[in-house]
């Protein structure tokens, strides 16, 4: 069975095609926090570079990630940390 950061992976792959994608497993940093648990693979930090968010406000793009990994949020996932942006967006940050 794959691991809940490649289905994350995955997922995300699948629903918006990006130019960059950095999933992070971050449960180790959050042990003992509500949500975690001792297996981990509860809280993660997303960097996605994708056309799709062309256009969209910041509240939109997290909808759309959070719809898209609806199945993983009701399988334990309890936390993202997110960092969405166009490619113009990660092109002008230093």
């Amino acid at each position: 069975m794959a691991s809940r950061s490649e289905r994350l992976h995955a997922c995300l792959l699948a629903g918006f095609a990006p130019l960059l994608l950095e999933v992070q497993d971050d449960s180790a940093r959050h042990a003992g926090h509500a949500g975690a648990r001792p297996e981990g693979e509860t809280h993660f930090s997303v960097h996605l570079v994708s056309d799709v968010f062309r256009g969209q406000s910041r509240v939109a793009r997290a909808r759309a990630v959070h719809e898209a990994l609806a199945v993983e949020f009701a399988g334990g996932l309890h936390a993202l940390s997110l960092k969405l942006q166009t490619p113009d967006e990660h092109a002008t940050v230093f």
